[in-house]
């Protein structure tokens, strides 16, 4: 359980390094409100709801995937227990 829950904290570190080279590489205006992918942003990348505070990058990257990893750690939890019920009721029908 623990690889995967680094797999989804990586996968937050990647999905906010991709908007930030994004923000960084696109024409004016990139992640304003008059672009259109901002409503992709805010669901792939929480933090963003923040915007009107001035974060660094680093703690952008670092929150983002701790809140990717609290994420994975609910739904592997969840998965987890979904299994085991399968189990248990597989068992009971022998």
């Amino acid at each position: 359980m623990k690889y995967r829950i680094g797999i989804w904290a990586s996968a937050g570190f990647f999905v906010a390094g991709c908007w930030a080279l994004y923000a960084f590489a696109a024409t004016p205006p990139a992640l304003t409100s008059a672009d259109p992918v901002l409503p992709l942003v805010r669901l792939t990348c929480p933090i963003a709801l923040l915007s009107s505070y001035p974060i660094r990058l680093e703690w952008v990257l670092l929150a983002h995937a701790a809140t990717y990893a609290l994420v994975g750690l609910i739904f592997e939890t969840l998965r987890r227990r979904v299994h085991q019920a399968k189990l248990k009721a597989a068992h009971h029908q022998l």
